[in-house]
C-alpha cells in the first residue's frame, strides 16, 4: 500500500526574513506516517516547515516544502500512485499578493497586508480521485464541530475527516496528545478519548485498514 501524508504548517513570505504561519508542528502527520510504515506501507510524507527530525524508518521518503504551493506541486507528482491520502497539515488558507524583495521597514502606525487565496489541496486532489482511492482529511474547529467537519468532507471528496476541537483541553496545537472524531463519507461517527499523538495514530490508521483493504500493485 502506498500512503501520501501531508503533515506540519505552511510559511508564507512576506519579505525575506518575515512570513504568515500556524502553530502546527507537524506531530499528528508524522505519527501517521511511521504508524502506516509499521504497517508494511510505502509513505511519501510531505512536510512543511517543522523541528522534527525526518523519519528514520527507511520506508519513509520525507519531501520538505515551505509554501503551500510546493506542497501541492510535491502531492500532485505522487497523487495518482497512492492508495491513501492523508491531509493532516495545516495549510495556510491565504498567502501575501507581493513577497518584498527586502526587509519590510517599520513607518507609520499601521501595516496593510494584501492577501490572496492559496490552493486548496485536498479539494484539488479530491476532483481527481478514483474509486479505490481513499483520501483522510483533517478539521481543526473552534464551534460548530461536526457540521463544518461534514462541509468539508463532502467539498473536497474525502472519505473520511479527523475532527479535533481546539474545544477541548490537550487537543490540537503544541500538544504531545489529541482528541479525535471519525466522521465517516458513510455517516459512520468514532469518537476516542484523549490520547497520545502516537496512540491517535494507531486509531486513524487501524480505522483506514478497516475501511479499505489495500490492492495490490501490478
Amino acid at each position: 500500500m502506498r500512503v501520501l501524508i501531508t503533515a506540519g504548517p505552511t510559511y508564507e513570505p512576506l519579505d525575506p526574513v518575515r512570513f504568515i504561519g500556524n502553530h502546527s508542528t507537524g506531530k499528528m502527520g508524522y505519527a501517521l506516517a511511521e504508524t502506516f510504515a509499521a504497517e508494511g506501507a510505502e509513505v511519501l510524507l510531505i512536510s512543511g516547515p517543522t523541528n522534527l527530525p525526518d523519519p528514520s524508518n527507511a520506508r519513509i521518503q520525507t519531501v520538505r516544502v515551505q509554501t503551500a504551493q510546493e506542497m501541492y506541486e510535491a502531492a500532485v507528482v505522487e497523487a495518482a500512485a497512492a492508495d491513501v491520502w492523508v491531509f493532516a497539515a495545516a495549510v495556510a488558507d491565504y498567502r501575501p499578493a507581493q513577497v518584498a524583495e527586502q526587509k519590510i521597514k517599520k513607518a507609520g502606525e499601521t501595516l496593510t497586508l494584501e492577501l490572496v487565496k492559496n490552493v486548496d489541496i485536498a479539494a484539488e486532489l479530491g476532483k481527481t480521485k478514483r474509486p479505490e482511492q481513499f483520501s483522510v482529511g483533517f478539521a481543526l474547529e473552534t464551534e460548530n464541530e461536526h457540521a463544518h467537519a461534514l462541509g468539508k468532507l463532502q467539498r473536497k471528496n474525502f472519505d473520511m475527516v479527523v475532527l479535533n476541537s481546539l474545544r477541548d483541553a490537550g487537543a490540537g496545537f503544541r500538544h504531545d496528545t489529541n482528541k479525535v472524531t471519525l466522521l465517516d463519507a458513510d455517516g459512520r461517527i468514532t469518537t476516542f478519548e484523549l490520547k497520545a499523538k502516537t496512540d491517535v495514530a494507531r486509531d486513524i490508521v487501524r480505522s483506514v485498514l478497516a475501511r479499505r483493504l489495500p490492492q495490490p500493485h501490478a
